[in-house]
């Protein structure tokens, strides 16, 4: 909890929206009933994406999914189409010199540490999250964020033109009440995004 909390505040997410999310946590939502569920399927050159719901209504998610990929160029899969292509992990970016961030991030657990300079992505177990950044943070060092997310087991490069109908459909993906996260396999070249981000 504390870490879901954490990351909220990290993407300055309302304090109100944080206090709903822990009431429907907690079951204290007058009856209403939350399902996580994922939904598999492909947006166009072939990037898998796996989408993580939190719905009371299966019916409405179902469709508002469905319709986001319809509309913006992919394919709604059927379930286990695409989820053997990520792996659950814990992750976290950590800001600090390589010798500290690892010894620390190893101690406490970690199974991978990579990443230049002073930054740096920490992979665990997704058990080991909470105590590889108690690790972390007790050596002095500073966790920008960290979550329990599904990392993929390959990746699919996008070029400059099929880029923006992929995150096109994303995006769609993300902007749904249901959506709690899109996990995708694209490899986008950095000048590509940065290209992008000066158009929109």
């Amino acid at each position: 909890l504390a870490t879901a909390v954490q990351k909220a505040k990290d993407n300055s997410v309302p304090k109100d929206n944080i206090d709903r999310a822990i009431a429907r946590g907690a079951g204290e939502t007058d009856g209403v009933d939350y399902v996580e569920t994922f939904y598999e399927g492909y947006a166009s050159g072939g990037v898998a994406l796996y989408v993580q719901i939190l719905t009371d209504n299966r019916n409405r998610a179902a469709s508002d999914v469905r319709a986001a990929f319809n509309k913006n160029g992919g394919n709604l899969g059927e379930p286990g189409s695409v989820g053997y292509l990520f792996e659950q992990k814990g992750q976290l970016f950590v800001n600090g010199d390589e010798e500290s961030v690892m010894l620390a991030a190893l101690e406490g657990g970690a199974e991978d540490v990579t990443g230049e300079g002073d930054q740096w992505e920490v992979i665990t177990a997704p058990t080991d999250l909470g105590p590889v950044r108690s690790a972390l943070e007790s050596a002095g060092l500073r966790v920008e964020s960290g979550d329990v997310t599904y990392l993929p087991s390959a990746s699919v490069p996008v070029d400059a033109d099929g880029a923006p109908a992929v995150l096109r459909l994303i995006d769609a993906l993300e902007d749904l009440d249901d959506v709690q996260a899109v996990f995708a396999n694209f490899d986008i070249d950095e000048d590509v995004f940065a290209e992008l981000s000066l158009e929109s």
